[in-house]
């Protein structure tokens, strides 16, 4: 079945349970535990020309026109081993930021290309936040004890085990500080190359666990706007929501926990690991697709693109306490101001009034809108599903394309993952991908709802490349088809009453109407439906 744990998703599950005491209690806008914890400053490498992938893409960067270059990586199983095989290159420095750092197969085998990479000299840092960490994540904190590895916990629990009841009590009296969430996703080597997108570390963001696969896309960068990346990241490594892992208490466990790790590495070495019958031990050796990626074999993309990112304390920035960057409003702008067509890839989609303006807006002005989201049964989030489901009908009536994507699908093509692996029947987008007139692609973490918009911080890029787009609207097409999607449409209600909403799709090979939402069971049906009672769009 599909995980009910996925990134933000978990958070909104947990409020949608216990919205109603928080409302009752309040919450207390503190500063995290260990705030007042003494720390460094650090940035990235200044001089990334003066290693081999610096100077090899300064040359490059130069002969196209002081552009960037940029692969995306659609293929989750691809998207792991482009990490380890990035991590195994680095020379001078390793930063790396994510939403979640599982303690499962995948997790181990990068955090032991970590402990690597460090052992040879590598500066590694990390900042992970604390939101929906699960028991044996902490994994990657006894890497905090290697002189060369720094680990930071973003807006951390005060409690550090994973007791639900204990949890959860916390972050009732403490919602105000502990709803903020820091959502971003990236990896820098060498300040020279990066990878950026909406992909977690975890086995089912990578697409290998056949319980559940969340699926989605990284970007290969190389070239001066990874320098502009690392600017972001350094931002949030130094604010005062980044804190130190040795300031929340653990200092002995985590010393016992390194020490335990160094001597039992996650894989031995020799010794395969299989999930679906793939060896990703000996996937990694072959150092594909990096290799390629580096080589030229598999051909980079050259163009301009800008980095949109929120700043760490975002909602002092949007209550217009201090200065900062909101990315809502260039992606927004870059939206609005759409020509011809507006291709989005959400997981949730929960717009604010102004953003239900826009998709108007632009079917006024006979712009064709089209949007690809989870459906009732492949979503990772009920809470989230309850509040899409009161703009299927308005936008529908504006004429706005909407597609849901099935759990189970008829063609893995564009899907991410092998047809043996589809056959499960636990798929769920991840995926976060916009196309603009087919001329541009945002790509990153930023889901198009109320919790990206106003409470996690996000970050992604806004790529100026038609081929890019053209690839994207390419997988668009592959998963709205009727095999993989349900394709929503209104039928003429009875007199007086409103259209009726129906789900087109194709099932072996014929076409199929359901007059009633698609579900994975009647009790699911009727959960979203409470959750819908709710007032939660705020949260969502």
């Amino acid at each position: 079945m599909i995980a009910s744990g996925c990134g933000p998703r978990a958070i909104a599950n947990r409020i949608a349970r216990v919205t109603l005491i928080a409302a009752l209690l309040g919450g207390c806008a503190a500063l995290p535990p260990g705030a007042d914890f003494p720390k460094i400053e650090s940035v990235a490498l200044a001089h990334p020309e003066g290693t081999r992938l610096g100077g090899q893409f300064a040359n490059a960067a130069r002969e196209h026109g002081e552009t960037s270059g940029f692969r995306i990586i659609t293929v989750g199983i691809e998207g792991f081993l482009t990490r380890v095989q990035m991590i195994d290159a680095a020379e001078r420095t390793l930063d790396l930021q994510y939403f979640i750092f599982r303690g499962d197969e995948t997790g181990r085998l990068l955090t032991d290309a970590l402990l690597r990479a460090a052992n040879r000299g590598v500066r590694v840092r990390v900042l992970i936040d604390d939101g929906d960490t699960i028991a044996g994540d902490e994994q990657i904190i006894a890497l905090d004890a290697h002189p060369a590895i720094e680990i930071r916990i973003f807006n951390p629990f005060a409690y550090r085990g994973h007791g639900s009841v204990l949890r959860t009590g916390e972050f009732l009296f403490n919602a105000s500080r502990l709803d903020y969430r820091m959502h971003n996703k990236l990896l820098v080597v060498d300040n020279a190359v990066a990878l950026i997108g909406g992909r977690n570390i975890g086995n089912q963001y990578f697409q290998m666990d056949p319980e559940s696969q969340f699926a989605d896309d990284d970007v290969f960068v190389a070239g001066p706007i990874v320098r502009q990346l690392s600017v972001t990241f350094d931002e949030y490594w130094n604010s005062r929501f980044a804190i130190p892992a040795e300031a929340l208490g653990r200092k002995q466990r985590t010393a016992a926990a390194f020490a335990d790790h160094r001597e039992q590495p996650s894989v031995r070495r020799g010794q395969p690991l299989k999930t679906g019958g793939i060896d990703y031990v000996k996937r990694i050796a072959s150092g594909e697709p990096y290799t390629g990626m580096i080589s030229g074999q598999l051909p980079l993309v050259w163009a301009h693109a800008q980095v949109v990112c929120d700043s760490p304390d975002k909602t002092h920035v949007e209550s217009g306490v201090l200065a900062g960057r909101l990315m809502t409003r260039p992606v927004g702008d870059a939206a609005g101001a759409a020509q011809s067509e507006l291709l989005m890839v959400t997981p949730f989609f929960i717009p604010a009034d102004e953003e239900v303006q826009l998709l108007k807006d632009l079917r006024q002005r006979q712009v064709r809108v089209r949007i690809l989201t989870n459906s009732l049964e492949s979503t990772p989030g009920l809470a989230a599903q309850s509040g899409y489901l009161h703009y299927r009908v308005p936008l529908l009536e504006e004429g706005v394309e909407l597609y849901e994507v099935r759990s189970l699908l008829g063609n893995a093509r564009g899907s991410g993952q092998t047809a043996r692996l589809s056959r499960y029947g636990n798929y769920a987008l991840h995926a976060k991908l916009f196309v603009f007139d087919r001329r541009k692609v945002f790509i990153g973490s930023m889901n198009f709802d109320q919790r990206s918009k106003r409470i996690n911080t996000e970050l992604g890029l806004i790529i100026d490349s038609p081929e890019l787009a053209q690839q994207t609207a390419t997988r668009f097409e592959s998963m709205a088809q009727p095999e993989n999607s349900y394709a929503l449409a209104l039928r003429p209600g009875s007199a007086g009453s409103r259209p009726r909403l129906v789900w087109d799709t194709q099932e072996d090979g014929k076409a199929v109407e359901y007059a009633r939402e698609p579900a994975r069971s009647r009790w699911q049906r009727l959960e979203v439906k409470l959750l819908s009672l709710l007032p939660l769009a705020g949260e969502l």
